[in-house]
């Protein structure tokens, strides 16, 4: 892992899950470039072998659209989910027909830095940046009303537990820090109650030889909780998985996930568990309970065991982040090419399961940094600056309806939500509506209502903000 040696780059923080560097550049040619590869750097990873980037000034206001593309991977290893026998193309298109209204409806600026995570529950969204403030703001007025700070700086990743209310951080530092969540009539406020590893735990670590209390080797990429609320999952870039209970904050589980670097991890409702890597893998884990209990959930006495059940290959390119939509049935995968890769769940059991590869969303020019889905529709940022809206439909196939246009720095995270219940639903959008709150490295946070989804076949739309 190589570091830039620009002097822009030491504005930037030192450990994100994607780490962005920037390098001077030429100046542009008073000519139009005769195509879009003279436009654009390359959006890297410090992982890869990528290395140039643009400022965020050079991202173009409308960015070009390509034609639809499919890839398959026909590895016939028995370790690998085949593909599936029908792979549904995604529809893009330069006809900018609306699909969808939708609208800047807030544009908030802070001193805090870039924008680096974000996390919504019960109408809370929260959001983590370079400074060492995590501010909240409360939905659906988006109103800042309360703040968690910690003497560590730059939260790279969040995880909320709706089940226990409590708020999970990852900083540069390598460390978690937990807060409790308390509701006094119609305000909430915060309360600091742990920070993991303690000291203690680093002292019993030397003390056993074990290194399971230890932090990370490397800087935390992606934190995940439980369907239970009762198991915290870090991720990091020294290829590791540590599984934190959160009754008492230790750490039961060390593994390594990849040979590469892990750089985003989910859990699906039943409890399996996805890993991403720069291997251009996603690795699916089962967790098993030390005794035994037959209960599929995780009591907080137990320790816990992960073992590999199936790896699923996203061509040959780093993937970035990972999102579960309708039940845990679809798993999307963003890569550093620009590609949405996708599979479907086949057969679920406590024991199997089983993905196949369904096709990939083309649309972003540059590395998708976050999705996140709401029902039927996936929502991707990038670091072309830009925001898609995906609807899938019948058979997995999938049309771009909306194209959200307005920052000037990579989408670095994303959050969606229904405008009346607040709540992830699989109805339709139609007449109802979501908002979808980004937040990118330019260091501005967006929210964007999304209205009336048509029914027609149309394959996309862009509006500036």
């Amino acid at each position: 892992m190589e570091d830039s040696s620009s002097p822009a780059s030491s504005a930037l923080p030192p450990n994100p899950s994607f780490r962005l560097i920037l390098e001077e550049t030429l100046p542009l040619p008073t000519t139009e470039p005769t195509s879009n590869s003279n436009r654009f750097g390359l959006v890297k990873s410090i992982s890869t072998k990528e290395s140039r980037l643009p400022s965020f000034s050079d991202f173009p206001a409308t960015p070009a659209l390509s034609p639809s593309r499919l890839s398959l991977h026909t590895s016939s290893s028995q370790y690998y989910s085949p593909p599936h026998p029908f792979v549904a193309a995604t529809k893009i298109s330069a006809e900018f027909d609306a699909a969808a209204n939708f609208r800047c409806v807030f544009s908030v600026l802070k001193k805090d830095g870039q924008v680096l995570s974000m996390s919504i529950s019960n109408n809370l969204v929260y959001t983590g940046t370079e400074s060492n403030v995590i501010r909240v703001w409360k939905l659906p007025e988006f109103i800042e009303c309360d703040q968690l700070r910690a003497k560590a700086h730059r939260a790279v990743a969040m995880a909320v537990s709706g089940f226990n209310d409590q708020v999970c951080a990852a900083y540069s530092d390598g460390k978690v820090r937990v807060w409790r969540r308390m509701w006094t009539g119609g305000s909430v406020k915060h309360a600091k109650i742990a920070t993991v590893p303690s000291t203690g735990s680093f002292v019993m670590s030397y003390i056993t030889g074990k290194d399971n209390m230890m932090k990370h080797l490397g800087p935390i990429t992606s934190l995940a909780i439980n369907p239970t609320g009762d198991i915290l999952y870090s991720a990091s870039l020294d290829t590791t998985v540590k599984v934190w209970r959160l009754s008492d904050f230790r750490c039961i589980e060390t593994f390594q996930a990849h040979p590469q670097s892990v750089n985003a991890i989910a859990t699906g409702p039943d409890g399996v568990l996805y890993t991403a890597s720069d291997d251009a893998t996603i690795r699916v884990w089962r967790g098993h309970l030390s005794s035994s209990s037959s209960s599929s959930s995780y009591s907080s006495s137990l320790a816990t065991a992960h073992s590999l059940i199936l790896t699923l290959r996203a061509k040959n390119s780093p993937i970035k982040t990972l999102s579960l939509a309708a039940g845990g049935e679809v798993l999307y995968g963003g890569c550093t090419d620009g590609y949405i890769h996708f599979w479907l769940r086949a057969i679920s059991s406590f024991s199997t399961c089983q993905l196949q590869y369904c096709g990939a969303l083309q649309g972003h020019s540059h590395a998708v940094l976050c999705v996140t889905s709401l029902g039927r529709y996936l929502v991707s940022g990038s670091a072309d600056a830009t925001v898609r809206v995906w609807a899938r439909e019948t058979g997995g196939q999938h049309e771009c309806v909306a194209v959200l246009l307005g920052h000037r720095g990579p989408v670095r995270c994303v959050v969606a939500y229904r405008d009346r219940m607040l709540v992830k639903e699989e109805d339709s959008l139609v007449g109802g509506g979501c908002t979808i709150c980004t937040g990118s490295l330019d260091g501005v946070l967006k929210v964007w209502r999304v209205t009336g989804v048509s029914d027609r076949s149309v394959q996309s739309s862009t509006r500036i903000a």
